[in-house]
């Protein structure tokens, strides 16, 4: 995932720049990352970086764990220079991918923004899912992790499709409820939503998908989430739950037949 702005998830910025007024995020923005000889990494927050392991799923402090030699990058120039973190949490080595923004005495300087060459593993119950949206779901997320958004999209699509049938009638008609519901708890305006909108309930084939950005892909990840929880998990753990509490007061009651 590449980190764009100094409020999300994987720029290199201390805990309380995230809160910044707008001013101050945009001074932010401006800084830059500095490798130099002694092979520390330079920037405003360091002792304070985190990411999500893509190992071990806990947001963690990353610790430096590999910088490059100054003088050999000074000497073949690449345009991308690679660091290596550890995970405090569970020591595994996390790598990221930063642009060269320019070359100084006997100092490397990186832009903020870096993409992660491991992403987590989006993260679903899919116990209670239809097996065919569960394969079609699952794919979607993988395609969403490795950042190929529309084809994520088009995946989605097709998930969306096997859960409407999985519902029978009416189906499709309670998962445009659900949708609609999800947009309005997230005061997304309907400009905004009107492409989720389209993948999920309008679209007959992939010609017709509009294409997604990372922020169109990140919501449609979630109103995806939201949408098959309320559909299929949350009915599915309430019935498991009203069953179990059945057979407790019925083996209580000594009514329980095996």
């Amino acid at each position: 995932m590449q980190a764009a702005l100094p409020e999300q998830q994987g720029s290199l910025h201390s805990g309380a720049g995230a809160r910044e007024c707008a001013a101050g995020r945009k001074k932010n923005n401006e800084m830059t990352v500095t490798i130099e000889r002694d092979r520390r990494i330079h920037y405003p927050g360091a002792d304070e970086f985190g990411l999500e392991c893509p190992y071990c799923g806990v947001y963690s402090h990353m610790t430096p764990q590999s910088v490059p030699d100054v003088d050999t990058v000074l000497e073949h120039r690449p345009k991308h220079v690679g660091l290596v973190y550890q995970c405090d949490a569970c020591r595994a080595p996390v790598f990221l991918r930063f642009a060269v923004k320019a070359y100084g005495e006997g100092r490397v300087e990186l832009f903020r923004n870096f993409l992660e060459l491991e992403r987590p593993k989006e993260r679903f119950p899919f116990t209670y899912l239809p097996d065919t949206t569960e394969l079609l779901f699952r794919e979607a997320l993988s395609c969403y992790t490795h950042n190929d958004f529309n084809a994520f999209a088009s995946m989605c699509r097709r998930a969306a499709v096997s859960a409407y049938a999985a519902l029978g009638e009416g189906g499709k008609l309670r998962a445009f409820d659900e949708v609609v519901a999800a947009q309005r708890i997230a005061e997304i305006d309907d400009e905004s939503f009107a492409p989720i909108k389209q993948i999920l309930f309008e679209s007959e084939s992939d010609q017709e998908l509009p294409l997604l950005n990372r922020a169109q892909a990140g919501v449609l990840l979630e109103v995806m989430k939201d949408m098959l929880y309320q559909c299929f998990v949350r009915r599915g753990k309430l019935a498991r739950a009203i069953k179990v509490r059945r057979f407790f007061v019925q083996e209580a009651n000594g009514t329980f037949s095996a």
